[in-house]
């Protein structure tokens, strides 16, 4: 009897003293409600939602509990629990429905695909054409920087793939070159991070995607704010410390096929009494690809430190450092590439690249209706192409290779002031003026290096045989724009910037010759110029989340350092060469429909007149020379349409807890040259345009799973203005269509995700691009099917 006794007291007792879990996901309305605060009565326990809207209480007693969470913009909520045994919850927050739509900010979107707000802290993009991608909605591959998935939805982008681990980005969008992006302005947090913004607009330098919180994307009405580029403005925004954290460390480790590593790992989190937040990472990547010659090394490092030195002024501060080395199979043939594209002909081209970005802002906001912000950087650094540049159609000739060196050193600031204002009656107006301080300096050398097949960048010689120039430039600029809401619903931006820009070339060649020694011709040229550009937008609110939109804005396109620069008796620079310029229509429609489907679709009209290209002409002596000077203007007419929605919220009217996204993003475009001084390409397409681009995908699961399926297909384009099939080179020719599909998953349990999928599920063989000099000459083969595999860790 004493040990029936014994054994009840220890099982009853046992009972009492029993160590139960609850955990649980918050919902913000119909999407994941990260930052959400969950404080468990009795004891006052607290725990933040994390960025899947998980919380979760470990070590608790049985017994009775109060549940309460809260979120700015939404009502709270109390529940009670009796905690018997490990309880999981779903726990949905309703909307505070007297708060404005645009002032709502504290809760996460679930979608991917979104739009810019007509204000968004000191800039205006009311009328505009804007887009943004959510990255941390997207299940893609982060680690290589996936352009193909990254940008699905975003419509009219042409995409170069030839670089599988994201060392550089190159897209152009609406019929523009996507040659390193050089048509947009590329900034990152607002500021400039471009070789040279004004006199070489390439980008070596692309962001971890892993450390990005979003990429917002302004067509080209652009201009007026962030600069003249035809493309319009790419914004890298880059991620910062939770709010709500002291710490919150995430480290994400990826393995995947040929060879390829990349580690990333960041902490971050807000201290000092809520005053200062902070962000650093370190990531490394290094790969094989699956041609030979390919290797690569990568390191990227930041750091970003926000401090508010009072409740209107924050200081912020940023450093950004990437370096990596590259080796470079080259291009191949067309019969190359279709008997197999996995072979090299080129074993000792090297690219390298080292970059190191500062910025330094100020934010200060007078009161509710006046904020200023200055941003101040600088961009030290330099790129290093080294190997054999003669076409791919013949054999390394072995012997020096070519050496080509950049060094970069610029210095930007600028300054935004913007006021809300009111004239009289019940609505408010917006003004924003700025102006801008540029000055760049590229150092250019060119010419022979050693006879090795190392990555060895030193030339030959105590000077470059080919070349050395300086080119420095300065850019004053100042622009205006002023939203006036004519009603509740409908607004004109009418908006203007001037521009001064003054580029130098100061340097010399060597002219080629055959029986005598070459000629050393020494150089210094200047060409300032100033210039308005104008533009108009409006705004028509049609209720529900909706609005039609139109503008037009004048663009530029400066003569820059490659059209200046002459380095052979083969190619000759136009005396007259002037300056690109034109301009872009919008007219579209866009908005939310019932809070389960969005949609964007618009025309444009881009017109681009005196554009620059080369064409082969003869002198007087019966020389046959290629010529580079304003060949035509050209015209782009397109269509972009953008559809993204929950099927599952629109069937279960947002009772689901699960989501079933689907989007579908189409372009159609016309692009072709007209009033042409060469009859060769008079009508003839442009190139780098595909008439008409495809991609889809599904997207299935919940806070804890997904899978997501898309599929990538454009038609056949042509890479030279003259729309040649082919040639010998393989330089110029067809560029054929192709579909392209990828699979991407991921599982969530607590503090650990994992990430796995395959690109280019069905191995397609195909290519986007032919290059002409680095990193080919020729075609370059785009990634065979590949996998990965990534492993994340958060702690905080």
């Amino acid at each position: 009897m004493k040990r029936l006794v014994t054994i009840l007291f220890c099982f009853f007792g046992l009972g009492a003293f029993a160590q139960v879990t609850l955990s649980g996901t918050v919902w913000a309305g119909d999407e994941l409600g990260e930052g959400a605060t969950v404080v468990l009565e009795p004891g006052s326990k607290k725990k933040v939602a994390s960025d899947r809207g998980f919380f979760r209480f470990a070590g608790l007693d049985t017994g009775k509990y109060e549940i309460v969470v809260t979120l700015a913009n939404f009502s709270s909520l109390r529940r009670e629990v009796v905690l018997r045994g490990d309880l999981q919850l779903d726990l949905r927050l309703e909307r505070n429905e007297v708060l404005d739509e645009v002032l709502i900010t504290g809760y996460k979107s679930a979608t991917v695909s979104g739009r810019l707000k007509d204000v968004d802290g000191t800039a205006i993009y009311a009328g505009k054409k804007t887009e943004v991608i959510n990255l941390k909605n997207l299940n893609a591959n982060l680690a290589t920087n996936n352009t193909r998935q990254i940008y699905a939805r975003i419509p009219g982008l042409n995409i170069w793939e030839y670089d599988r681990g994201g060392l550089q980005l190159g897209i152009g969008g609406r019929g523009l070159s996507p040659n390193r992006s050089s048509n947009f302005n590329i900034r990152q947090d607002g500021y400039d991070i471009s070789a040279d913004a004004l006199g070489y607009p390439e980008s070596y330098y692309t962001p971890s995607a892993e450390a990005m919180e979003k990429i917002e994307i302004v067509r080209g009405a652009a201009s007026l704010q962030y600069g003249p580029q035809f493309g319009g403005l790419i914004n890298f925004v880059m991620k910062e410390g939770p709010a709500a954290k002291p710490y919150e460390v995430t480290s994400r480790q990826t393995v995947g096929s040929y060879g390829f590593f990349n580690t990333f790992n960041s902490v971050g989190g807000t201290v000092a009494n809520g005053k200062l937040n902070y962000y650093t990472f370190y990531q490394y990547k290094r790969g094989d690809d699956w041609r030979p010659n390919s290797h690569y090394d990568q390191h990227n490092a930041y750091v970003h430190l926000s401090y508010a030195v009072s409740p209107k002024l924050k200081v912020t501060g940023e450093y950004t450092l990437m370096k990596y080395l590259a080796q470079q199979p080259g291009g191949l043939t067309d019969q190359q590439f279709y008997e197999d594209p996995s072979v090299s002909v080129r074993a000792r081209n090297w690219f390298q690249v080292d970059w190191n970005l500062i910025n330094l802002t100020f934010d200060y906001a007078f009161n509710d209706n006046t904020r200023l912000n200055w941003r101040n950087y600088t961009l030290q650094g330099g790129r290093k192409a080294l190997g054999i540049l003669s076409y791919i159609n013949r054999p390394d000739p072995g012997g020096a290779r070519d050496l080509m060196t950049d060094k970069y050193s610029n210095f930007g600031s600028e300054l935004r002031l913007i006021h809300q204002y009111g004239l009289g009656g019940s609505e408010k107006h917006t003004l924003l003026v700025g102006t801008r301080v540029y000055r760049g300096l590229t150092i250019r050398k060119q010419g022979s290096a050693d006879d090795g097949s190392g990555a060895s960048f030193r030339f030959n010689g105590p000077e470059p045989d080919e070349s050395n120039y300086r080119f420095p430039g300065v850019n004053i600029a100042g622009f205006a724009e002023n939203i006036f809401r004519i009603t509740p619903r409908w607004s004109v931006t009418p908006g203007m910037r001037f521009e001064h820009i003054d580029t130098k070339a100061d340097g010399y060649y060597y002219k080629k010759n055959i029986f005598i020694a070459n000629d050393k011709i020494e150089e210094n040229k200047s060409n300032p110029r100033s210039f308005f550009l104008l533009g108009i937008g409006t705004s028509l609110k049609t209720g529900g989340g909706t609005e039609l939109y139109a503008n037009i804005s004048q663009n530029y396109r400066s003569v820059n350092f490659n059209d200046i620069r002459v380095v052979n008796t083969n190619s000759r620079v136009d005396p007259a060469l002037k300056d690109e310029t034109g301009y872009n229509i919008d007219l579209g429609f866009r908005g939310n429909y019932r809070s389960w489907l969005y949609a964007d679709v618009s025309v444009f009209y881009l017109k681009y007149n005196d554009r620059i290209g080369s064409i082969f002409t003869t002198d007087t002596s019966f020389m046959t020379y290629r010529l580079r000077t304003n060949v035509a203007n050209s015209r782009n007419l397109g269509l972009e349409l953008l559809l993204e929605g929950d099927l599952l919220k629109a069937i279960s009217r947002g009772r689901s807890k699960y989501r079933l996204a689907v989007y579908t993003n189409v372009s159609v475009i016309d692009a072709r040259y007209v009033q042409t001084k060469n009859t060769a390409i008079d009508g003839k397409k442009v190139e780098n345009v595909p008439p008409f681009l495809f991609r889809t995908g599904v997207s299935f699961g919940n806070p804890r799973f997904n899978i997501t399926w898309q599929l990538s297909h454009q038609t056949k384009q042509y890479s030279d203005a003259t729309n040649a099939e082919s040639t010998p080179t393989a330089v110029d020719g067809v560029i054929p269509s192709f579909s392209v599909m990828d699979l991407s998953l991921s599982y969530n349990w607590r503090w650990l995700t994992v990430y796995s999928g395959v690109n280019n599920l069905a191995n397609k063989r195909y290519f986007t691009r032919r290059a002409d000099g680095y990193p080919g000459p020729g075609i370059l083969p785009a990634d065979r099917r590949n996998g990965y595999v990534t492993l994340q860790v958060k702690v905080f």
